[in-house]
């Protein structure tokens, strides 16, 4: 084979972008991401130049949790019972008025940590409510034989505004100050607010359920009736529960990096760094087929490459091995994302979108808070390292004592 064909089969494929409603979409997305990077570094030192707490950094992954799981199940029981258009402008709409509130605190001064977790709760009401409207309409805008490749170039987006924004972020940080970091981000997402306003009317399919909490069961179910679906998400919560180390950050650049900005910037792209990287070389993701096995090694990778970071005392080295990192999890999330996106039918599409954001966006918040727990208790190291290492020894054993998901292959 020849070199340029060895290359095509490997990088990512654009052919989503032929599609007008979604290249809008994920122009929008593109920029926006960059906006939430800003944010997430700005409001984790925030808090901690407020109260020198990692436990307190870690509350917040408390204060995205509780919306996320109960605004992101209703949010998806809604998608599939409403126009799945005006959803996403209403869950944009409530994200950028979260945004808009956290700028205000902080050109008031005011340095309340209390503040800062409802404002964090509110954005965290917005994409409950967008993600999973946003992961329904992919199938309806797209051929299946796409959806695969719209996952990795979703991917690539959140990744790029993960590297750009917390770089942004540790600049803006040092010269205009938390407001002027926030600033930026509410800039920033218009260019997903228009890409919401510029998509087609997408009403409702097949039955429609009423929202509510017998929708919302009748979803869950569903995930509890199918194996590999339901192993797809306890792999994740294994993985971002057991070694999500973001909220050891700031601690880690005042321990070892004498608090440089700077530093907290790149370790806090690093993971991204690795996502891009795994992205753009996903053109052989979707030929792979016993997919159980896959997710358990690449999440076992994700693992031990957080415990080596968690041990490196260079700056370099943390960035690699978080990298490495990077490029598992985005491999993960292209197989999980697909799976559930082509297994469900269009009736019941944001229900169990609802529930795979729950589990993708709450799984690290959760990460978050163990991990400052645990820091509290047995030191930042301890905390790292050994939740790197239970991960990675916990999803082989339970990935692959799960006959149907450890024998499961793609169809």
């Amino acid at each position: 084979m020849a070199f340029g064909d060895l290359v095509k089969r490997h990088l990512i494929d654009t052919r989503p972008l032929g599609v007008v409603a979604y290249r809008r979409i994920w122009l929008g997305q593109a920029v926006s991401h960059i906006g939430v990077g800003v944010t997430v570094v700005a409001v984790g030192q925030q808090v901690f130049e407020i109260t020198q707490s990692s436990l307190h950094v870690g509350l917040l992954g408390l204060a995205n949790l509780i919306p996320l799981i109960v605004f992101g199940l209703w949010g998806g029981a809604v998608a599939d019972a409403v126009d799945r258009r005006k959803l996403l402008i209403v869950g944009s709409l409530i994200a950028w008025a979260a945004t808009l509130f956290i700028l205000v605190q902080s050109l008031l001064g005011l340095d309340n940590v209390y503040l800062i977790f409802l404002a964090v709760a509110i954005n965290s009401t917005g994409f409950a409510i967008t993600g999973p409207t946003r992961g329904a309409i992919i199938p309806r805008i797209l051929e299946p034989e796409l959806v695969p490749a719209a996952n990795a170039l979703n991917s690539l987006v959140f990744s790029l505004g993960a590297v750009v924004g917390p770089m942004v972020g540790a600049v803006l940080l040092g010269h205009g100050g938390f407001a002027g970091a926030y600033a930026v981000d509410a800039v920033l997402f218009a260019g997903s607010l228009y890409a919401a306003l510029r998509l087609p009317s997408l009403p409702p399919l097949g039955e429609v359920s009423r929202p509510g909490a017998r929708a919302v069961a009748e979803g869950l179910k569903f995930v509890v009736r199918s194996p590999v679906l339901l192993m797809s998400f306890v792999v994740d919560i294994i993985a971002m529960v057991f070694a999500m180390p973001r909220a050891l950050f700031p601690e880690m650049t005042a321990e070892r990096f004498g608090g440089s900005l700077d530093a907290l910037g790149w370790m806090t792209a690093a993971m991204a760094i690795g996502s891009v990287a795994g992205a753009l070389f996903s053109g052989w993701v979707g030929r792979v087929r016993r997919q159980g096995v896959a997710l358990s090694v690449v999440i076992a990778v994700w693992g031990l490459a957080v415990a080596a970071a968690g041990l490196s005392h260079e700056l370099w080295l943390v960035v690699l091995f978080m990298a490495i990192g990077g490029v598992a999890d985005v491999i993960s999330s292209v197989w999980r994302q697909s799976i559930l996106q082509l297994y469900a039918p269009d009736e019941m599409r944001g229900r169990l979108q609802g529930a795979f954001m729950v589990v993708v966006a709450g799984g690290p918040r959760l990460g978050e808070l163990r991990a400052g727990a645990t820091a509290t208790a047995f030191g930042m190291t301890g905390a790292w390292v050994g939740g790197g290492l239970a991960c990675a020894v916990t999803v082989l054993v339970v990935g692959l004592s799960v006959a149907g998901f450890r024998n499961y292959r793609a169809r």
